[in-house]
Parts: C-alpha cells; sequence; structure tokens
C-alpha cells in the first residue's frame, strides 16, 4: 500500500493520530481489507458519479484512483461485491480483492484517514445541533439531525471521539427518558463494531 495516502478530498491526511480506543480491537499485525479496483468510461458521467456516492456513503478509505478499500468482513464484502456489479452493469471493470496490509503502520494509516473522514462529518452535526439549539428546534430538524448521526455512524469503523459528541450535541436538542438513552447507548457500541 502507499505511503503517500490521500484523504478523499485529494490532500494529504493530517499527522493527528487515530485514537488509541479506536484501533483498541486491532491485533499487532496487519488485519485483512476487502478491496475494490474498479474503471468506468468518463461518459456517460452518470454511473460514475452514482459509484462515487455509493463509495462515499459506505465511507471507504481511498487508496488510489479507482482503489478502495474497507475491513474486511462478510457485511463490507458483501457491498464492495454488489458494486462491482453496478460497475459492470454499467460497462466499466471492477475485482474485488482481499488483502493484508504490508505492516501496522500501513493499516493505521488507512484507519487513519477514515477516522479522519467520520471525525468531520460528526463535527458537521455538532454544528447543526448548536444551529438548532439556539432556535426553536421542530421535530423534524431532530429527526434529520439523528438520521444523519445513524448514516455517519453505519460507517464509522474507527469511531473518533467526535462521535460521543456528535451524539451529545443531538441529544440535548431534546430531553429523553433514561430508558431511551440506555437504548440509544447500545445502539451506539453496535453501529461502530468492525464488520
Amino acid at each position: 500500500m502507499s505511503s503517500n495516502l490521500e484523504s478523499t478530498s485529494g490532500r494529504r491526511a493530517s499527522s493527528r493520530e487515530v485514537p488509541a480506543a479506536s484501533l483498541a480491537g486491532l491485533p499487532d499485525q496487519p488485519g485483512e481489507w476487502v478491496l475494490l479496483s474498479y474503471r468506468l468510461p468518463r461518459e456517460p458521467s452518470g454511473p460514475r458519479t452514482a459509484v462515487w456516492r455509493k463509495l462515499r456513503k459506505l465511507g471507504v478509505a481511498q487508496i488510489s484512483d479507482g482503489l478502495v478499500g474497507l475491513p474486511a468482513g462478510p457485511r463490507t464484502r458483501e457491498q464492495l461485491e454488489w458494486l462491482s456489479e453496478e460497475v459492470i452493469d454499467s460497462g466499466g471493470s471492477a475485482i474485488i480483492w482481499l488483502a493484508t496490509p504490508g505492516n501496522r503502520a500501513q493499516e493505521q494509516q488507512l484507519a487513519q484517514a477514515m477516522t479522519e473522514a467520520r471525525a468531520a462529518e460528526y463535527q458537521t452535526v455538532v454544528g447543526a445541533a448548536e444551529a438548532a439549539a439556539g432556535s426553536p428546534t421542530p421535530a423534524s430538524a431532530i429527526r434529520r439531525l439523528r438520521n444523519d448521526l445513524r448514516a455517519i455512524q453505519r460507517r464509522d469503523y474507527f469511531p473518533p471521539a467526535d462521535r460521543d459528541q456528535a451524539e451529545a450535541a443531538v441529544e440535548a436538542l431534546s430531553p429523553r427518558s433514561p430508558a431511551s438513552g440506555a437504548e440509544s447507548s447500545g445502539r451506539r457500541h453496535a453501529a461502530g463494531a468492525t464488520p
């Protein structure tokens, strides 16, 4: 894997370390990742845009142009296999690979890029919740923020500290009963588990 990993926005990942808690479940040796190598024709652009949106929704690590990865698991493998079929149906080519990074540092680099991307998304939710807190918050805005939060959590394989901050900001908008809070906490821990 390249030591010059870039984030999906094209800029080099910052030196911010992945929180130890995020990598605590990783073994000393690098784990297996499922990779999708794909190529689509430039025209029409619709299929390229659709694939890009779906990859973003999955929260993949962008390894290089046309090569993305996720921590290997039945769910992530199935998701990339479906996307592979969509690429082929659109006139492109795609191959699914199971791979292990060359060393733990390379795996941590992938995890760090993914963590930073999720942290930025969580901060967007925090900002929206803070803006909503200053005004009368309609139930639809709270529902939208909760849905946004759940969508981010589904693609959060290495949870950053920003996750707890976003959850707290959304929950602060609408006081809930203690039983609901316990249920929410259980979902939070299950959603962040590596597939």
